[in-house]
């Protein structure tokens, strides 16, 4: 790579205002391609992740001066798409009239209730979903929640790139298809270029907690809080135990030649290790994609880093024209914002009950997190009833009820007591319907079948 060939990615980037920070932190990445980095980490090259420390809700202690020194930041820059949502997928409702981000706002003002402390919160929007959770936020104006310059944190975007010449890709039929995210590793340029970080150290802000919107089992914990201060860690990543159904998500390992932890994501798996990429026998542990920061360190280790933290750089082939694959063939590059644990000398990963981890990915998910399986508490936490300790039901549609408005008509089956839940064919369940244990109904192609009011116990039922 020359001086000159970055040039008309740096006029690019700057013509459409993205932060100087997100530039450098672009080409580091875009260096490391052209250096023919795959970012690929192979199984030889890393060792299971082993004896973690273990957090269990109601260790710690509550510590008001700490709360008083943290921000909650959530990621909310999805707009939930494959879900058929063209908004913001924090607006989902959860329970009538109650969605994440009236969750999340809940959540903070319990904090702030009991610790009486103005705890803060920052949600990373991005170009896409700005518009929608700032409107939505005005309903909760009088918390301070709907002033932008007191709660966003702007996503950056970067280019596309042409997979054949490496320049930044042209596509005049469509420009904002020559765009894509950074992945959520955006998360550290985004502080400093915003200003953010300097103006949270300011004001006395040195822990932050970040997690996903749509995981509503990700709440800032007191006693999570006090182990991350009493550790005197830089940087802290929540684990839990990976099933069969977490084979595909990046788990924890460490680097033979260092000891250090790190994060493998499967893009970054060679294809003859994805066996053991998928063995949860042997890689135990997954990303929750919740961290703890500590800001000062954070600052401390960008100034060493020349203001861009070394993240390991993600390659994703795609195509310019996401629904057209024979659109130009592009790069995108992305960083993940768990990877910078690998950054940090000290950094650990501690490991917490699955109850913490209850994303919404799919119809499937929210039909579960509707469902009489999860309590929502006054303090806005979401959590699994008690008596299914621990373990979330298993759902499983079939593709007809992809998108969001098809489970709307489902109906609310019981399934506090369901182990798993299969629904194949146009069907809805009456009011009354009880699931037990193993479940799978099935219905023919055409007219809705309806499940009649009564209890079914492990069994496959046909309509």
């Amino acid at each position: 790579m020359t001086e000159g060939d970055f040039v008309p990615f740096e006029r690019k980037m700057r013509a459409a205002g993205v932060m100087e920070a997100a530039i450098a932190a672009f080409r580091h990445n875009y260096e490391a391609l052209c250096r023919q980095e795959t970012g690929l980490i192979p199984e030889g090259s890393i060792r299971p992740a082993e004896d973690l420390a273990v957090f269990a809700p109601g260790q710690g202690g509550f510590d008001p001066e700490l709360l008083a020194q943290a921000v909650v930041i959530k990621l909310n820059g999805g707009l939930g798409t494959s879900m058929g949502l063209q908004k913001v997928k924090s607006v989902l409702e959860v329970r009538p009239g109650v969605n994440f981000l009236d969750l999340i706002v809940r959540q903070v003002m319990n904090l702030r209730e009991a610790s009486g402390s103005r705890v803060r919160l920052l949600l990373m929007n991005s170009f896409s979903t700005s518009g929608d959770t700032l409107d939505y936020l005005q309903k909760h104006a009088e918390g301070g929640f709907a002033d932008p310059s007191e709660v966003e944190l702007m996503q950056n975007q970067v280019p596309k790139i042409d997979e054949a010449t490496l320049a930044p890709v042209e596509w005049p039929a469509n420009p904002s298809h020559e765009w894509c995210p950074p992945g959520h590793g955006d998360l550290y340029p985004a502080l400093v270029g915003s200003g953010w970080l300097d103006r949270l150290l300011a004001a006395g802000v040195k822990y932050a907690f970040v997690s996903n919107s749509d995981n509503l089992g990700a709440v800032l914990e007191p006693g999570l809080l006090k182990h991350f201060a009493d550790s005197g860690a830089p940087f802290l990543m929540e684990v839990t135990r990976r099933t069969p159904a977490d084979r595909k998500g990046g788990h924890l390992a460490v680097r033979a030649d260092d000891g250090r932890l790190l994060l493998r994501e499967v893009a970054q798996c060679p294809d003859g290790d994805l066996e053991a990429f998928q063995d949860i026998g042997c890689h135990r542990y997954f990303n929750t994609n919740s961290i703890w920061l500590r800001l000062d360190l954070l600052k401390d280790r960008l100034a060493e880093c020349g203001g861009v933290l070394p993240l390991p750089m993600i390659r994703n082939r795609k195509t310019v024209d996401p629904r057209d694959k024979n659109s130009t063939p592009v790069i995108q590059l992305e960083v993940a914002m768990g990877a910078a644990i690998e950054c940090f000398e000290g950094s650990q990963a501690i490991e917490v009950p699955r109850s913490r981890f209850a994303p919404v990915k799919s119809s499937a998910d929210l039909f579960a997190l509707r469902s009489d399986a999860y309590d929502i508490g006054a303090d806005g936490r979401v959590e699994l009833v008690a008596a299914r300790q621990g373990r979330p039901p298993v759902v499983v549609l079939d593709d007809s009820y992809k998108l969001v408005d098809a489970i709307e008509s489902l109906g609310n089956p019981s399934l506090a007591e369901c182990g798993e839940l299969r629904v194949e064919g146009p069907l809805r369940f009456a009011e009354g319907v009880v699931l037990r244990g193993k479940v799978a109904f099935s219905s023919p192609a055409g007219e809705i079948r309806t499940v009649a009011a009564g209890t079914y116990v492990d069994g496959v039922f046909p309509l």
